[in-house]
């Protein structure tokens, strides 16, 4: 699939020229240095011109040593002969002396004369990475699970690709990418392995340097190009899905997936058309690891925090898997539509759910998500900030987007989805229409403005539809409008639900009884035995909405932690993370939340207590924090949790 010309909206979030010159593929000749935390080597870009006149190529770039430049021939010369490299012309470069604070610096390279439209170049940059790179998490063998080899591994979206290449880092550019990564640890890459084959035995670790090669042939974002190492072990789970992660998770791991990993791909075909990919693996990472999923290609990166033992948190992997369509096959043009990637989905992830389980669990699903989506909504309800509430954030240049990632995109963008196809008449109708988007921008990028022109052209077929679509559906609302609440009022089926919410009025109605009355009326067994996991998750959601678990309701918390043992025996995050917001809105159980959250490396986690904790004891929030978030998470979660805490800088102790 050959990439395609950038988008015509402008990016606010890069520095590069790309519209006028863009990358059409990269390769990547990289060593990983262990010792020093850094990958240093080159990459080879090649690029369409798409302009006239095009003197300079600009590059995104964020705390990079860059050492050279020069035209690229058809023999690449290796990184480390330099008597290869001064036999072609060095270009000249330039960074600004003082970097943007968000978007890293603009690394502008002259070209040895004007290119016009239609023209291809190609050049390579050696550099290396720094310390402060913000795309790399490096954990020392200690922090690992056989505590024998260090880990590795990068997180790039949104603008944190810079950091690790030199690059176009934006979505309105998609480039197919190669590599070449020599290490004495095992490497994976969002790409498939073509050296050594799968099927090979893995080298043995015993301080070798190995050089591990990897091609995706499918045009990607910048934000998609994702690297790993460390002891590495590999499972099939089913002829095109398997599973990575450290040999001591592994079994568990294979064991949390295998029944569902294969289905949710042949689902999601289904649903959304053909998987063109090849394979779909995913690795299971450290506990740093700061999202739940990200859809790196071809390998999925998850957090160990889904290895729960009881198969409920499959729908992370549904979700991934369903951005092989929506973002990594047609991507967002721009962080303003990044909606476009996670509303669609988390709308599909939620149709899978629908296959696998049933209407009742895809609705259950939509309440399960809108207690974050309220969260999120509040976080912005500020003048200053409001636009986050908003589907179509409109950027000006150089904000950060991570300052606007929330569960607004997902789940205010799914609802807006779900709503469209109960206006069309249902999931029959409204799944053709789906699949027809994505035929027709396959291996593209796409605004707002592509979708709404794409939606009209689609229904504008079936005249009683369209005009139904323009009678009911206020679409300015749904993506410009602000608020805690949605454009219209969703209704769902609660059967699942209804226990859970039938458990929390029964201790809000009993809040104002003797601690010694609470633990005779409410039983372990009696009230949570036929309730799943995610019930109990919406049991707790639902006391934390409740005005009355506030500050002071001592006995309630005390009564149901004796009662239900949370804090004490609970082994699932979800469970865990909902119990200690009650607890917390309480006032109390700090410590405990505190001893939980230095371990909790995804910002669904950490953040939320974090800021708890915060209103609660803010002493201890931020000792907690600089003792032991600043050496254990990703660099993306420690910048946003030191400004969750009002802290000048996540390393300044």
């Amino acid at each position: 699939m050959a990439p395609t010309a950038p988008h015509n909206d402008r990016d606010t979030a890069t520095q590069s020229n790309y519209q006028d010159v863009a990358t059409t593929h990269l390769h990547l000749d990289l060593t990983v240095d262990w010792a020093q935390r850094i990958l240093r080597g080159s990459v080879t870009h090649s690029l369409a011109v798409h302009a006239d006149s095009v003197d300079k190529v600009v590059f995104d770039s964020s705390y990079l040593a860059v050492k050279r430049a020069y035209l690229a021939t058809a023999e690449r010369p290796s990184s480390s002969d330099a008597s290869a490299a001064q036999k072609h012309d060095e270009l000249p470069i330039s960074l600004p002396a003082k970097r943007h604070p968000a978007l890293g610096s603009a690394l502008s390279i002259a070209l040895p004369r004007a290119y016009n439209k239609g023209e291809t170049v190609r050049l390579t940059i050696e550099y290396a990475t720094t310390d402060e790179c913000t795309a790399l998490g490096w954990l020392n063998k200690e922090q690992t699970d056989s505590g024998k080899y260090p880990f590795m591994y990068s997180q790039c979206q949104a603008i944190h690709a810079r950091s690790l290449v030199p690059c176009q880092d934006t979505p309105g550019v998609k480039a197919t990418y190669s590599a070449s990564i020599h290490s004495p640890l095992p490497i994976l890459l969002s790409a498939l392995r073509t050296s050594p084959p799968l099927d090979a035995p893995s080298p043995p670790i015993d301080g070798t340097v190995h050089t591990w090669e990897w091609e995706q042939k499918i045009g990607i974002p910048s934000y998609l190009i994702a690297i790993a190492g460390g002891e590495l072990a590999f499972k099939a789970l089913g002829e095109r899905t398997g599973i990575w992660a450290e040999p001591g998770m592994l079994d568990r791991a294979a064991w949390e997936f295998a029944e569902d990993a294969e289905k949710i791909v042949s689902i999601a075909e289904d649903i959304c058309g053909p998987y063109v990919w090849g394979r779909y693996d995913a690795l299971v990472l450290p506990n740093s690891f700061p999202y739940g999923g990200m859809e790196n290609p071809n390998m999925t990166f998850l957090t160990p925090a889904l290895i729960v033992g009881d198969r409920s948190q499959v729908d992370v992997l549904a979700h991934e898997a369903s951005h092989s369509w929506h973002g990594n096959n047609v991507s967002c043009a721009a962080w303003t539509d990044f909606w476009l990637n996670e509303g669609n989905t988390t709308y599909t992830e939620r149709v899978i759910a629908l296959r696998l389980h049933g209407e009742a669990t895809r609705d259950f699903e939509y309440i399960l998500g809108r207690k974050a989506l309220l969260d999120d909504l509040k976080r912005y309800d500020n003048d200053k900030i409001r636009k986050g509430q908003k589907l179509v954030i409109p950027y000006e240049f150089g904000e950060d987007p991570d300052d606007f990632y929330s569960g607004v995109a997902y789940e205010k963008g799914a609802n807006f989805l779900l709503y469209l196809e109960r206006v069309v008449g249902g999931l029959e109708v409204f799944t053709p229409y789906q699949k027809d988007y994505i035929k027709s921008f396959m291996g593209k990028s796409v605004s707002t403005s592509d979708w709404e022109r794409h939606f009209w052209e689609y229904w504008n077929r079936y005249p009683e539809k369209a005009q139904k679509l323009r009678d009911e559906v206020d679409f300015d609302a749904w993506l410009n409008g602000t608020g805690l609440e949605l454009p219209v009022k969703m209704e769902y089926d609660t059967s699942l639900a209804d226990a859970a919410y039938a458990l929390a009025q029964r201790w809000s109605d009993a809040r104002r009884a003797s601690l010694a009355n609470l633990e005779a009326r409410f039983s372990r067994d009696a009230d949570l035995g036929q309730l799943s996991s995610t019930q109990i998750i919406v049991f707790l959601e639902t006391l934390e909405t409740y005005d009355a678990f506030k500050r002071g309701e001592s006995k309630v918390v005390e009564a149901m932690e004796k009662v239900y043992r949370f804090g004490a025996e609970s082994k699932n995050p979800e469970i865990l993370l909902r119990w200690f917001l009650v607890a917390l809105k309480g006032g109390f159980y700090a410590k405990e939340a505190a001893e939980w959250v230095r371990r909790q490396g995804r910002m669904k986690y950490c953040r939320p207590i974090y800021r708890s904790l915060n209103t609660v004891d803010p002493e201890l929030a931020k000792k907690t924090f600089l003792e032991y978030g600043v050496g254990f998470l990703h660099p993306i979660a420690r910048t946003m949790i030191a400004k969750d805490l009002g802290l000048e800088s996540a390393d300044k102790k």
